[in-house]
């Protein structure tokens, strides 16, 4: 008896009820968008007509800030072009917002410049090298990020004397890693994904770029220079004992203790935290008193925003652990794309969710809350180490820094975006590379000029800052 024809089967499905293309379609469809947006079309850089006052919109940044720090914030933003860089997302976002895009969003780090990557400690102990910053953090187009990395990369090279090849060249590291990562990427499964890290051991990392045991040893410095960096050494750095237990050091205006009201202000906030975290870690947080809470002044872009510093001590013998809770704001580039979800609105809650899906492994203490009507977020202050120092980066060693960096932006982005469609469009030969060095070499020096127009608002009076600070 003949067998009847199979029923058809249905599509396939995401357990989100989205249909599943193949690797290869994506593939087919990521080359096909060249064809609307050519790679030179990423090497053009040009201010748009009605581009706005970058001064003005660094000032209009400052609303909402605590105004007595407005003026440090004013102050390291003038210190250089790489400092103006970093704390004129604003700006920049409104000039990405104006660039060509393929249209594809990924959960973007949002600012993502050389100093937003770092060493961190995961749960397991194990020290990490990853993304570390996620104040603006948002769904946006993937370009926005790695433009962000590459403009960063050459301000950063013009500040250490590195001349135009040198500044092309690491660049061109940056785009080469992360267009290769992307395209072995695009064959790794999912889960595989999720559970890759790079390890503060970076030399064994198989970049294109050869070290001599100097550059060798100048990275290895950094590495083993934030592995000692622990909650222990910091307790006596920023703190003092006070009879039986510890306070922070009063050292205004970068570290300000509170009073007993608005000590206990912060710490009833943190109750909704609490919630936000695995009870396993609330058990955990359960071992430890608050005994001291201050407020801390952190980076640049953050200065002005609303941020403490929470010093536990559990029941073991120098046992601290030390908490932070920073405001989350609306992020620079939100004005430009489509808005989360309305549970994301929580501007603590989208930097966690952020973070989570961005990082190789989040700090399992990051949360959010909400104190006075205003949105935080919560996490752990030393389990992040620290990173390369920018003045450090010469030669190979800045080549193999940048090509690290390209590697870790590629992975972070195909977690959450199509990264066979990405590897499809960005394809094999160097053309992208050497659109985005055409594109960094340009705006990096529209943010010389920026800077030089922030520098001069300064001395005209427009722009209030303080005296710059001791090295």
């Amino acid at each position: 008896m003949p067998t009847q024809p199979a029923a058809s089967a249905s599509p396939p499905s995401r357990l989100s009820g989205t249909s599943i293309g193949s690797a290869g379609e994506s593939r087919v469809l990521g080359r096909s968008l060249r064809d609307s947006v050519p790679f030179d079309a990423h090497g053009a850089w040009q201010p748009e007509n009605g581009r706005p006052d970058a001064v003005a919109r660094v000032l209009a940044n400052n609303a909402g800030r605590q105004e007595r720090l407005i003026p440090l914030r004013m102050s390291r933003m003038a210190a250089s072009p790489f400092a103006f860089l970093r704390g004129a997302a604003s700006v920049m976002a409104w000039d990405l917002a104006h660039t060509p895009s393929i249209g594809h969003h990924v959960m973007i780090d949002g600012d993502a410049h050389l100093n937003n990557f770092g060493l961190f400690r995961t749960p397991r102990q194990d020290v990490v090298f990853d993304l570390n910053d996620f104040d603006e953090t948002l769904v946006a187009p993937w370009e926005w990020d790695l433009k962000r990395l590459t403009a960063s990369i050459n301000v950063a090279a013009r500040e250490n004397g590195v001349d135009a090849t040198g500044r092309e060249r690491a660049v061109r590291s940056a785009c080469t890693a992360y267009r290769t990562t992307m395209s072995t990427l695009a064959q790794v499964p999912a889960y595989e994904l999720w559970q890759m890290r790079s390890y503060a051991s970076v030399l064994h990392i198989e970049a294109p770029v050869t070290l001599d045991s100097a550059e060798k040893a100048t990275i290895a410095k950094a590495v083993e220079r934030s592995t000692k960096r622990s909650h222990a050494t910091m307790l006596a750095r920023v703190a003092e004992p006070d009879g039986k237990s510890w306070r922070f050091r009063d050292e205004p205006p970068i570290l300000t203790r509170l009073d007993a009201a608005q000590k206990n202000h912060v710490i009833e906030g943190l109750r909704g935290y609490l919630q936000t975290i695995a009870g396993e870690w609330r058990t955990m947080l359960e071992r430890y008193d608050v005994v001291d809470v201050a407020h801390r002044v952190v980076g640049v872009g953050s200065v002005g925003t609303r941020a403490y510093l929470l010093l536990l001590l559990g029941r073991a013998h120098a046992d601290p652990l030390f908490m932070q809770v920073k405001e989350g704001i609306v992020p620079a580039a939100a004005p430009f794309v489509p808005p989360l979800a309305e549970s994301f609105s929580h501007q603590g809650r989208r930097v966690v969710h952020g973070q989570r899906l961005l990082q190789s492994s989040s700090d399992p203490l990051l949360g959010w809350t909400t104190i006075s009507g205003r949105d935080f977020y919560v996490r752990q202050m030393k389990n992040i180490r620290g990173s390369i120092p920018v003045d450090w980066l010469h030669g190979a060693t800045f080549d193999f820094y940048a090509w690290c960096l390209g590697l870790l932006l590629a992975r972070a982005h195909a977690r959450t975006g199509d990264a066979a469609l990405l590897a499809g469009y960005c394809g094999n030969s160097d053309r992208l590379d050497a659109a985005y060095a055409r594109w960094a070499e340009s705006y990096g020096g529209q943010t010389v000029a920026d800077h030089a127009a922030f520098v001069q608002a300064i001395a005209q009076g427009r722009v209030i800052a303080a005296p710059p600070e001791k090295a």
